[in-house]
C-alpha cells in the first residue's frame, strides 16, 4: 500500500507540474458549496452534508484543476487539490476521474495529506452542472459513498 500511495502522489505532483504552464480557461470555471454524499456504512453516524468552498478550472475539455476545503464526513475540516481527467463523454455525460490529495480526515493518515484517485461522472450545462463521485471505503481510514457535488459556472 505504501508503494502505491507514493506512485498516486508522484503522478499528482507531475500531473500538477506538467499543467502548470498550461493556459487555464477562467471563463468556464466552476465553484461549488462543497458535497452531499450518501454513505454506505449507515451505522457510522456520519456526516452527509459536507459544506464548504471549492474551484475548478477547465485547461480544455479533458483536464480540469481543482482545490477548495469542505467540512468532511468525520466532522473535520479538509481541503483538497487536484485534476480532473474526464476522457469520456457518453450522452453529454462526462466521465473520467479525479487524481489528487486530500487531508482533515483523522483516521486517514492522522489526518495528513494522502494521494486519492476517485472516479467521477459530470454533467455539464451553461451554468450549472453536476459532480458524482465513487468515493471507495477504505476501512478504518475512509467513508465509503457517492458524493454529489453541484457547481456554478462563475465565469461567463
Amino acid at each position: 500500500p505504501v508503494h502505491m500511495l507514493r506512485g498516486i502522489a508522484v503522478l499528482c505532483l507531475s500531473l500538477w507540474a506538467s499543467f502548470a504552464q498550461a493556459e487555464l480557461d477562467w471563463k468556464n470555471a466552476w465553484v461549488n458549496a462543497g458535497f452531499y454524499t450518501y454513505h454506505f456504512e449507515k451505522d457510522k453516524q456520519l456526516e452527509n452534508t459536507n459544506l464548504g468552498l471549492g474551484l475548478e478550472v477547465p485547461i480544455d475539455s479533458t483536464y480540469s484543476l481543482t482545490a477548495g476545503r469542505f467540512h468532511n464526513s468525520d466532522n473535520a475540516k479538509s481541503n483538497y487539490a487536484g485534476v480532473y481527467v474526464m476522457p469520456y463523454n457518453i450522452a453529454g455525460i462526462k466521465m473520467g476521474a479525479v487524481v489528487g490529495a486530500f487531508n482533515g480526515y483523522p483516521n486517514a493518515y492522522e489526518g495528513r495529506w494522502f494521494p486519492a484517485l476517485i472516479p467521477v461522472a459530470a454533467m455539464e450545462g451553461s451554468q450549472f452542472g453536476l459532480n458524482v463521485a465513487f468515493v471507495p471505503t477504505v476501512a478504518y481510514k475512509l467513508h465509503g459513498g457517492v458524493s454529489f457535488q453541484l457547481k456554478y459556472r462563475v465565469g461567463q
